[in-house]
């Protein structure tokens, strides 16, 4: 093997792929920072998108506890509850639930389905 080559083409290769991601490092930054988002906005955009996972997140569980315990009525009783409430008096509930704020439960007792849904 003839290693002064193979040393110069290696050395060739990385020269030239270090000129191509500057020139288009540089080019992205551009585009990112014209497309809404800088690092002076970074904190805010982040706290928000966090807190739009939680609230998500909230949506999740809630509606899953209480379709569940609609599941577990329907089984014992042979019927839907008549509302969100009557699981609580039968005790297939703790609570209902609050929904996040700007949001509210919606319980549709022939389906035996509830939504979060915006006010």
């Amino acid at each position: 093997m003839n290693y002064p080559s193979l040393a110069a083409g290696l050395a060739l290769c990385c020269l030239t792929a270090c000129g191509d991601k500057s020139s288009t490092s540089t080019a992205n930054n551009t585009s990112t920072n014209t497309g809404g988002g800088s690092l002076v906005t970074a904190p805010v955009d982040y706290l928000g998108a966090m807190a739009k996972g939680q609230q998500s997140a909230v949506k999740t569980v809630d509606t899953t506890s209480i379709d569940k315990a609609i599941q577990l009525f329907a089984v014992d009783k042979g019927r839907n509850p008549k509302d969100l409430n009557e699981l609580v008096s039968e005790k297939y509930l703790p609570l209902v639930p609050q929904p996040p704020y700007g949001t509210k439960l919606v319980y549709n007792a022939d389906t035996g389905t509830v939504t979060v849904e915006k006010q």
